[in-house]
């Protein structure tokens, strides 16, 4: 009933629920109380687009059904969905020394950061410095849309480093991209691949140095020990910086960390020191480009596509030096002058991730010596000869290969060679789904994958197919696939993965799931094809994963591969099932406290058509992405800066971070 004054609320028509759903932040949606699982999805992709979650799940299961109601899996008014994204990798770190201080390294930091686009889309940032002053942009969102023509032209100096970010640790608040910074001792500013697994105890360590920690992130962490071991020298020392006072802080840092990382650390007005942890788990090498007089120009990434593609405006290449080797620093003095090289755990070994060669890496990369692609071919024979083994004659029954795209592209045509099939293309994925506003009328009836990935039918109809992925992880993907083959007219479909069966979680900075989201945890693949509706599926062997990668690069022959997502064995001994209970724990208390906090305060409330808004993180970020002609000013902000002195632009959401007061 009406009170008097007020005017009568419009009666909502099919509205009947409100559910939560968590993706990057907590969601409210309006949706009419028989919505399906489609329903959800298409909601959810019309508004987020590429940001949309690829699965979801309630309560641990997986949403697998699309036409299902969302009644039928339990989901009332009030309830959570969790948003299941695509497998995140590690992140991407990168750095840029130049001889000529009066270049600026803006324009190759960002080519940089766009070609490791792959490893992390979760948010992306740089820091540039020049003379005294450190300039750094940070943000949310992919690399395009997080650096302007504004803040390009304001990211001045001749050395930098930048991000791209995946979370595997800590939340997805903007106040946790990278690059982190502290301003004491000199300015430090650092960039971090990996996932430090002692991470509560070193919280603790920093706070009992006094030291305040602002977010969830162990790369905070890592600065502050790295600093703190710094501060100390300076103290004994004086204000003069050497290289041994830094190794000094690389060395404290091996000591106190635990995990896998990769770091590019750089020091204000002074240069970028970079280390790899003491088991090489995560990657990390540099190239250079000699610029005469004893000085270069130095480039380190976490992945040797870098080194290959970025130039600056004379268009001269980078060559590649070779991978930092693990419990190794490097030390890159400004101006170019030759780097110092420095051995600080004599008892490193190299243990790389396997999970680099099967999914993360971009196939035109070389890591720790192994070319990625040639890995993969390797992969796509092996497996064709375990599903020879396995089957026997069986195997015969397939008529064609078809990858599932992307990553499985390379494996799936040389297992269709040694298989003697044809390898054809059956899937084509839609690229630009976040340019696409779909109608909810339409979309209501279209699957959340089916809106990325079409069937070419004529492939499929009367065959017997050979699907090829790289991995099986939660298994939802995987479902929906052999459905749409099955949907195209294939007789039969039979299902392979160039990777073992993910049965683990993954703690060096790969977010692999907990167990129970695992499709293979405790299950035999006759059971996994039935879930996913395969006719069989088939697994790379472990031993042949790594003969794969081992025979390539002779230097890896006897060296242990860190693989604890397929055989649960974690190379830095300190993990157990009481890690997995207080990881599982902190996570819980965490949703729950931010959960709160959203409710409370900051949580967006979108209708079923995708109204609501996207709120910056504490800077100002355009609404929509730069124009063809603003890119193409952005490219040449290089060229500008070398050319143009005085060059002055208007204030934008740059931090220009004022050098240490002392």
């Amino acid at each position: 009933r009406t009170r008097p004054g007020e005017y009568p609320r419009r009666p909502r028509r099919g509205r009947e629920m409100q559910i939560f759903v968590r993706v990057d932040r907590t969601l409210v949606l309006e949706l009419r109380a028989d919505a399906t699982v489609d329903e959800l999805t298409s909601s959810l992709t019309a508004r987020l687009g590429l940001g949309a979650p690829e699965r979801l799940a309630h309560g641990g299961c997986p949403l697998a059904d699309g036409r299902r109601t969302l009644r039928e899996y339990g989901i009332s008014g009030g309830s959570t969905v969790d948003g299941l994204g695509r497998l995140p990798g590690g992140c991407g770190v990168v750095g840029v020394i130049l001889a000529d201080e009066n270049k600026h390294v803006n324009q190759m930091i960002f080519d940089a950061l766009t070609v490791l686009q792959h490893r992390g889309q979760d948010a992306a940032g740089m820091v540039t410095c020049q003379g005294k002053r450190l300039h750094l942009r940070k943000d949310n969102g992919l690399v395009q849309q997080v650096f302007t023509q504004e803040s390009m032209l304001q990211l001045r100096g001749s050395m930098g480093i930048g991000h791209c970010r995946y979370p595997t640790a800590g939340t997805s608040s903007c106040a946790e991209a990278q690059p982190l910074y502290t301003n004491f001792p000199y300015g430090l500013c650092i960039s971090h691949n990996g996932n430090l697994t002692n991470a509560s105890t070193l919280k603790g360590n920093v706070e009992g140095m006094c030291r305040h920690v602002n977010t969830d992130s162990d790369s905070e962490l890592l600065l502050n020990i790295f600093s703190e071991a710094l501060a100390k020298v300076r103290a004994e020392n004086g204000d003069d910086l050497d290289s041994d006072a830094i190794f000094y802080a690389c060395s404290s840092a091996f000591k106190k960390c635990i995990g896998g990382y990769a770091v590019a650390l750089l020091i204000n007005d002074v240069g970028v020191v970079v280390f790899r942890d003491p088991l090489g788990i995560r990657p990390l090498i540099f190239g250079m480009r000699e610029q005469g007089s004893g000085l270069a120009d130095f480039a380190i990434s976490s992945e040797s596509v870098v080194i290959d593609t970025i130039t600056c405006a004379s268009g001269d290449n980078f060559e590649i030096v070779r991978d930092v080797a693990p419990g190794e620093a490097i030390f890159f003095p400004k101006g170019g002058r030759p780097p110092i090289t420095r051995q600080c755990v004599p008892s490193a070994r190299l243990c790389p991730c396997l999970f680099e060669y099967v999914y993360f890496a971009r196939p035109d990369s070389v890591i720790d010596g192994v070319p990625v692609y040639e890995a993969r071919l390797r992969m796509g024979t092996m497996l064709a000869n375990k599903i020879q083994r396995q089957l026997g004659d069986a195997w015969q029954e397939i008529d064609v290969v078809i990858p599932v795209p992307d990553t499985s592209r390379t494996s799936a045509l040389s297992l269709a060679e040694a298989l003697d099939r044809p390898y054809r293309e059956g899937f084509i994925k839609n690229r630009y789904i976040a340019r696409t506003f779909i109608m909810p009328g339409q979309a209501a009836r279209k699957k959340g994958v089916r809106v990325k990935l079409n069937t070419i039918k004529s492939e499929f109809k009367g065959k017997n197919v050979l699907l090829v992925d790289d991995s099986i992880v939660r298994g939802t993907t995987c479902s929906e696939i052999v459905q749409m083959a099955r949907d195209a007219g294939a007789a039969k479909v039979f299902f392979s993965s160039a990777a073992p069966a993910v049965r683990f979680p993954n703690v060096y900075g790969i977010n692999i799931p907990t167990k129970r989201e695992l499709i293979a945890h405790g299950r035999e693949e006759s059971e996994i094809a039935g879930i996913i509706g395969a006719d069989w599926v088939a697994y790379q062997d472990l031993d042949d994963l790594k003969s794969a990668v081992q025979d390539i690069n002779p230097a890896l022959a006897g060296c242990t591969f860190e693989a604890s997502v397929f055989d649960g064995k974690y190379v830095t001994g300190d993990i157990g099932d009481e890690y997995f209970a207080s990881q599982a724990r902190r996570k819980q208390e965490k949703k729950e406290e931010a959960l709160a906090a959203k409710l409370s305060n900051s949580v967006t409330f979108l209708g079923a058509d995708g109204g609501g808004n996207q709120n910056a993180c504490n800077v100002r970020v355009a609404g929509t992405r730069p124009s063809a002609s603003a890119q193409q000013q952005s490219a040449e902000c290089d060229s500008l800066f070398n050319k143009t002195s005085g060059y002055s632009v208007k204030s934008n959401p740059v931090d220009n971070l004022a050098p240490s007061v002392n």
